[in-house]
């Protein structure tokens, strides 16, 4: 491998990792040359597929392995701790969404990197999508006029009645911050800053502890309504998972292809060909390798993985009371939280 490639680790063997190799593995600029879990048959089956060596514990991966940068793919109970290590230990982080439980969990990891001046970020797969970043240049070209609405669909069957995403002490709720995360990232990137959230929780067929279906509801500060279909449950068995429409037109972004209706036209025209998820990630590790090396920005900042913190967590205060909830606009102002901060993990039933 050529010195060249940025070096990098991964904590947690699990499924999302397992997503990551493709990627790695077609990417010129980065290569993982350790991968830590505390399951060690797990941690050996990935690094073997890396041909890299593997760890019991993330600090062994952190002190032995030569790192350049880490990725974080644990659950998200275990985050603050985990990336707050590296970021004392000079290593810059791409942790895996959602950033934390709790804005007081994401508030520590983001002091972290500021303090250290070592950088950080989450994983937001969606933004690195080629269709959604050319669906972005349309709606920055005025190609549909001014956004009015945004409207996200993120529903599939899925059985999650043994899976640590719907346990709240692991995952710090259900459907919403796990796949919501993903909606409200999408959705600020499109309008900008959000105010004010209303969310809606639907019958829970699986019986799960955590919220399995929810329909929610965004306003930007410009006066943008986003809403949002999140399920574990149903299927919509939708072409698009984006769409957004403007004042003079409309952008579908699809699973297999995107498009948008101009001003005047009653046809629709192809600007894309769909979701490739090796492609998403591959995009992520390498802005992520090239910020490191000061060749472009982070195309997510440690800020916009806060502020979506901030929504899911005025979201969930929605879910409990039923209501609108205003969101915090300056995040950058919150309050310090200590190093050694009191993680608390709300259970919504």
């Amino acid at each position: 491998m050529s010195e060249k490639r940025t070096r990098f680790g991964i904590v947690g063997a699990g499924a999302i990792a397992q997503a990551y190799a493709l990627a790695f593995s077609s990417s010129p600029l980065t290569e993982v040359v350790g991968v830590a879990d505390e399951r060690p048959e797990a941690a050996a089956a990935l690094a073997d597929r890396f041909k890299c060596k593997s760890f019991i514990s993330h600090t062994k991966l952190m002190k032995e392995a030569g790192l350049d940068a880490v990725l974080v793919c644990t659950p998200p109970s275990t985050h603050p701790d985990i990336c707050v290590d590296f970021l004392e230990y000079g290593i810059p982080v791409l942790c895996e969404k959602p950033l934390s439980v709790d804005v007081a969990g994401a508030q520590h990891m983001i002091e972290a990197s500021r303090r250290t001046g070592v950088k950080m970020t989450m994983a937001s797969k969606f933004r690195f999508v080629d269709d959604v970043i050319r669906a972005k240049q349309l709606v920055n070209s005025g190609a549909i006029g001014e956004v009015v609405l945004v409207e996200n669909f993120f529903t599939s069957r899925v059985d999650m009645t043994k899976r640590w995403n719907s346990d709240p002490a692991v995952s710090g709720g259900g459907v919403f911050i796990d796949n919501g995360t993903h909606s409200v990232d999408l959705i600020r990137y499109f309008v900008g800053p959000l105010i004010e959230i209303h969310a809606v929780e639907g019958k829970r067929s699986q019986n799960l502890p955590v919220e399995e279906t929810v329909h929610v509801f965004v306003r930007s500060a410009a006066g943008v309504l986003g809403t949002v279909d999140l399920s574990w449950s149903i299927n919509k068995e939708l072409e698009s998972y984006l769409r957004i429409y403007g004042s003079a037109g409309t952008i579908s972004v699809g699973w297999k292809e995107s498009r948008y209706l101009a001003p005047g036209s009653r046809e629709w025209t192809a600007f894309g060909k769909g979701y490739d998820k090796v492609q998403a990630f591959r995009s992520q590790i390498e802005n992520f390798s090239k910020a490191l090396r000061g060749e472009e920005p982070l195309l997510l900042s440690a800020e916009d993985a806060l502020a979506s913190a901030y929504v899911v967590e005025a979201g969930y205060a929605s879910l409990r009371d039923s209501r609108w909830v205003p969101i915090p606009l300056r995040m950058a102002a919150a309050a310090s939280v200590s190093k050694h901060h009191h993680r608390t993990t709300v259970h919504y039933h």
